[in-house]
């Protein structure tokens, strides 16, 4: 059974029944996802848990290190200084957390931080992952990488010595020799630049409209980012959100949007290009909204 396949299988048990999607090919933007039959607006398609996700730096302690649930006001597991909202999230990070914890990560931090850099943190913990055998290297190879510049490359390769110069410190060089080149680093940060999720969550009070607002000042307005297979698997559109807004017609690609959909259409062009790299042709686009 290909991965796809398994994919699918693995959403329809957890919905208990067959999904109203596939995904096929499009004609010019690779993969999609498709209705299987009409979709009444408002029904739920399919839910799916993160592949990969950390939570953002100015909240690392605020929200859950493993499902980046918000912390309560009091209460919740805990260990080495993150914040688990439960025992079943804590059990789920234990290997990839019992090598993250170890580790001196001075180095990364201080990088990304100096260049608002949030992606690394995530081949970080992806790598950490498969050293401790929870996934393997090649687990994002099937989604699309973003498009890079040689500029990008450059960084990526700097970072890519930052990481492997602090698990060789910690002796895992054995452990790395199996999967952790500068190639595969540079191919899984590709392939997360176009395809995480940030994590934003609707605040509930004061104090998480307080810690959102300091987020927003750190440049860091997400509580975390996250990459989900299935869902990667839906093509951009500038007027679309990942909810049936109306009806879906059986046979029709189901879309989600990007970017911040309230920007102009030169903006959303600009930023479409620069950071996914193409160029997008939805009806808003095309009628100059």
């Amino acid at each position: 059974m290909s991965l796809l396949r398994r994919l699918l299988s693995t959403a329809a048990a957890a919905a208990h029944g067959p999904l109203p999607i596939r995904v096929a090919l499009t004609d010019s933007a690779g993969r999609g996802v498709f209705a299987t039959r009409p979709i009444a607006a408002g029904e739920v398609l399919h839910s799916a848990q993160p592949l990969v996700s950390h939570p953002s730096r100015s909240l690392l302690h605020e929200v859950c290190y493993s499902c980046l649930r918000r912390k309560p006001g009091k209460g919740g597991h805990s260990s080495g200084g993150c914040y688990f909202c439960s025992d079943a999230c804590r059990q789920h990070a234990k290997g990839f957390h019992g090598i993250e914890k170890n580790l001196d990560w001075s180095l990364l931090d201080d990088h990304c931080s100096l260049r608002g850099l949030k992606y690394p943190y995530m081949v970080k913990r992806l790598a950490c992952m498969v050293i401790s055998g929870a996934v393997g290297a090649d687990c994002l190879d099937i989604l699309q990488p973003a498009r890079l510049h040689q500029g990008m490359i450059s960084e990526m390769e700097e970072e890519f010595e930052l990481l492997d110069s602090t698990f060789r410190k910690a002796g895992f060089q054995e452990e790395l020799a199996a999967f952790f080149t500068k190639q595969w680093y540079i191919n899984v940060l590709a392939r997360i630049r176009v395809n995480a999720f940030r994590i934003e969550l609707v605040a509930s009070s004061y104090e998480d409209l307080l810690s959102s607002a300091i987020a927003s000042v750190a440049c860091d307005a997400s509580v975390g980012n996250a990459v989900y297979m299935l869902p990667s698997f839906y093509n951009h559109d500038c007027d679309a959100k990942l909810k049936t807004l109306r009806d879906i017609d059986e046979g029709e690609e189901l879309r989600i949007c990007y970017i911040d959909a309230s920007m102009d259409v030169n903006a959303r062009q600009k930023i479409l290009a620069e950071g996914f790299g193409f160029e997008c042709r939805c009806l808003r686009c095309l009628s100059g909204d």
